[in-house]
């Protein structure tokens, strides 16, 4: 009968591990999976394995007949869209072979499509139904809970980067399994099982509870293993035949479409599409594309920043690219990929008008403390961001980056440091050309070149690319970001005209990422004179913290690196300590020298009058007496004979002291004046004696007294002769 009711903690051992799958699909698409999963095959084996007049069938007709129970439970439950689509054979066939390589392949929480839950499904079942099988065909406690651990470490591996935290699963499980051993216990029927339960489900409880709550405190020396890291992501996918930055001209010419609508409070810029390639003709997006179910995985941030949730509707924007703020954490309402590096986000297929979303973002804002520090990044990504390709089919660089570089110098002269430089670019870029938006579109080396040389007026277009090409000229990783600010408010939200296309150049730093800097003169800033938005409140506020960093970093004629050493050696060479400061440590050190002296002196005196040959430990003995009586207000003792000293005592501390001031008395004397040498026993007598008083005078005294004459100067000096007390 005990195999029976095991059958229940079985089925909620593969229940509970099916939802450690909540890190990969989230709680809610696993639950029920999870639990029919779980519940059908333990019915299963209770019906083909337990006791029969003629003994259980044999365990391969169990396993023969769990497939086909598999296949058509799962037909109807999860895979019921494939059933009813007629797509059913080929569903079930990429569920079971491919499944598991989509998820790792998907940046967590997966979608909870029903290909990919196929793999809960077929995990889970085949656990419950070996957790079953064991417990009702063996005798061994805790055997039926290992096939619970299977499906743990194969959600614990494809959940390792998931959201959320499977401890209160963990500390389920843990319960469980104690209840399974318990119920377990002696085999025998349901009256004698219930007694170990009954007794051991307070200790299981208690298990559980310790498990949860020690979990987070157990600590973890590497990173977790990912498996993500041995699996090949799918190839990059062309997103879009055009490029935004090519529609950027066109946009501008025909300002007033409404692209989007955002309904949102506050409305930061709009993110479209981030470019980090240049191919010597036109920018492009090396994006890694990965499917993702509604997580965005965080990039660098800044202590500062603020969360927008936006809800974005479509209107004449087309292509595939997925406007948002920088940078999106969560999306949902709409299919998109999702590049982890840089946050843009791409829709699965193009987009249409009416399509609503829903985006939560956390906006960095960067203050100057952010940019004070801040080096070029030197990473694999910024590297790529250095070059400067000679152009399709070119055998020789083009004369143009020559140019470039001896307009980005001058630009920059007297800038060291990678911030000042970045920074001093962008201003000089501000003043150096006009806004225009019908200068003709292009951002080839010799379209750039003829806006920087001859023509000096362009549009965002214009300004960022040519940004990013002198960047890149002076070392900086640079890329661009098409995207859009401003809008004009109609009731609740705010629409994004073609209008407020805006194009920026961003540079890379070591621990911060991309950091945006705004070559555009002021003229090109959206503002309220429209019935619009004002934009560029979160850039202004950027502008002024980078400003703000380069001021205070060095010279010109010092290095960065100089700089980094200066920093380091700041404490050092600033202003004088105050004379007071040192004052005050050369007290406290004063202080806490004599306490320790007068603290660790009568100790060490009590040591010292312990030690030597019997006779010098007995007269050690009468001495530390006196001592204790000294706390008692004995005064002069060199004075008194033996019988005062014992008189004192007496009337003082009480006539307990007499008795052992009295027979220490008679021991000194003996070692001072009788012709034999005491033995080390009446050392450790008269010490017994001392001992004795010691705690007689402290219970009379008080312990606070005691300490008073201890923190007193003359404790410190040992008055006590070694001459005998007078007899």
């Amino acid at each position: 009968m005990s195999r029976y009711i095991a059958l229940a903690v079985t089925a909620a051992l593969a229940a509970v591990a099916g939802l450690s799958f909540q890190r990969v699909f989230g709680l809610g698409p696993v639950v029920p999976v999870a639990a029919v999963a779980a519940v059908v095959p333990t019915l299963l084996a209770g019906l083909l394995s337990g006791p029969r007049e003629k003994g259980p069938w044999p365990l391969w007709i169990s396993l023969v007949l769990t497939v086909p129970a598999w296949a058509a439970t799962v037909s109807v439950t999860v895979l019921r869209p494939a059933l009813s689509g007629g797509t059913l054979p080929q569903a079930l066939r990429e569920g079971v072979l491919s499944s598991w390589k989509a998820v790792l392949t998907t940046l967590l929480p997966a979608p909870a499509e029903p290909e990919y839950l196929v793999l809960v499904s077929v995990t889970v079942w085949l656990a419950a139904f070996a957790s079953a099988e064991l417990a009702l065909r063996t005798s061994l406690r805790a055997a039926p809970a290992v096939p619970a651990l299977g499906v743990w470490a194969v959600a614990l591996l494809l959940g390792v980067d998931g959201p959320g935290s499977n401890m209160p699963l963990a500390a389920a499980t843990a319960v469980l399994i104690a209840v399974l051993v318990l119920i377990r216990a002696d085999g025998a029927g349901a009256g004698v099982a219930w007694r170990p339960l009954a007794a051991g489900m307070p200790a299981a409880a208690v298990l559980g509870a310790l498990a949860f709550a020690a979990g987070p405190l157990v600590p973890v020396g590497a990173a977790p293993y990912d498996p993500r890291e041995r699996v090949q992501a799918p190839p990059p996918q062309r997103r879009d035949g055009v490029s935004p930055l090519d529609r950027v001209g066109g946009w501008l010419l025909s300002p007033g479409r409404v692209l989007f609508t955002v309904g949102a409070a506050s409305t930061p810029a709009e993110r479209l599409a981030v470019l980090d390639r240049f191919d010597g003709v036109t920018w492009s997006s090396t994006a890694r594309f990965v499917p993702t179910g509604s997580r965005v995985p965080a990039g660098p941030a800044p202590d500062e920043r603020h969360e927008v949730a936006q809800r974005i509707t479509i209107r004449e924007l087309t292509g595939v690219w997925v406007p948002a703020p920088d940078r999106p954490r969560r999306v949902d309402g709409l299919p998109v990929v999702v590049d982890p590096g840089s946050g843009a986000l791409a829709a699965a297929r193009p987009l249409r008008p009416g399509q609503t979303y829903r985006v939560e973002s956390a906006v960095p804002e960067w203050t100057a403390d952010d940019l004070a520090d801040a080096g070029v990044a030197t990473d694999a990504e910024a590297e790529a961001a250095r070059r400067l390709p000679w152009g399709p089919g070119a055998k020789q660089p083009p004369v143009q980056i020559a140019e470039f570089r001896k307009f980005a110098q001058a630009a920059t002269r007297g800038a060291v440091t990678s911030l000042q430089k970045a920074a001093m670019l962008a201003d000089y870029l501000k003043v150096y050309a006009k806004y225009d938006v019908t200068a003709p579109p292009g951002h080839s080396y010799r379209q750039i070149d003829y806006f920087l040389g001859q023509g000096r007026r362009g549009t965002p277009e214009h300004f960022a690319t040519a940004y990013a090409l002198l960047a890149r000229t002076l070392g900086l990783p640079s890329r661009v970001v098409v995207g859009f600010e401003g809008g004009l408010r109609a009731g609740g939200t705010v629409q994004i005209r073609s209008g407020d296309v805006m194009v920026w150049p961003e540079i890379k730093f070591d621990r911060l990422g991309w950091i945006r800097f705004n070559p555009l003169p002021d003229s090109a800033r959206p503002s309220k004179d429209d019935g619009g938005v004002a934009a560029g409140q979160t850039q202004q506020k950027l502008e002024q913290a980078q400003k703000s960093a380069a001021s205070r970093q060095r010279a010109p004629e010092q290095t960065e690196t100089a700089q980094r050493e200066q920093r380091k050696a700041a404490p050092a060479a600033g202003s004088p300590t105050p004379w007071w400061v040192f004052a005050a440590l050369a007290a406290a050190a004063l202080l806490i020298g004599y306490l320790c002296a007068v603290l660790t002196a009568p100790a060490l005196r009590r040591r010292r009058r312990r030690t030597g040959t019997p006779a010098a430990r007995i007269t050690g003995a009468w001495h530390q007496a006196l001592d204790h009586l000294a706390d008692a207000g004995l005064s002069a003792s060199r004075t008194l004979t033996a019988h005062e000293v014992a008189h004192f005592g007496a009337s003082t501390v009480g006539d307990a002291a007499r008795d052992h001031l009295a027979p220490l008395a008679d021991l000194v004397n003996h070692a001072r004046f009788a012709a034999s040498q005491p033995d080390p026993r009446a050392a450790d007598r008269a010490w017994d004696h001392t001992d004795a008083l010691g705690r007689l005078v402290t219970a009379k005294a008080g312990r606070l007294r005691r300490l008073r004459r201890r923190l007193h100067p003359r404790s410190l000096k040992d008055r006590r002769r070694a001459e005998p007390p007078p007899r």
